[in-house]
């Protein structure tokens, strides 16, 4: 297993170590974002949070958790539960505004057929 992405370490495709390249690395990888996404609102155990991420395999899930631990986004509450930490909940506040995003991109994508050039052209 390699170690979990920091600032001021070589990454996956920077050697710089700057902080936005080490941050890109971490939530490039599977299902990282879909995991801070799932403890946005609420801690969830092992199980639940496996269910709510479609099922993902036990050992990705656990290499994530762990990585996403060491990086100081998510900990462990006294009932066992994953939840964000300070810096994860951060994260998460950032996420909501590529999801709001999003929501603008697919609905520009719905109002716009890419296939029709008619479509792009000013009147």
């Amino acid at each position: 297993m390699t170690a979990a992405p920091a600032p001021r370490r070589p990454v996956r495709g920077s050697a710089t170590g700057r902080p936005i390249m080490a941050a890109l690395d971490l939530f490039g990888r599977r299902w990282t974002l879909r995991i801070l996404w799932e403890l946005r609102d609420q801690a969830l155990g092992f199980r639940p949070l496996q269910q709510r991420c479609d099922g993902m395999s036990s050992s990705v899930l656990h290499q994530r958790l762990t990585e996403l631990q060491e990086t100081r986004l998510i900990e462990r509450d006294l009932d066992g539960g994953y939840r964000l930490t300070a810096l994860g909940r951060d994260a998460s506040h950032e996420l909501r505004g590529l999801h709001r995003w999003s929501e603008r991109w697919a609905a520009e994508l719905d109002r716009t057929p890419a296939d029709d050039p008619e479509a792009e052209q000013s009147p």
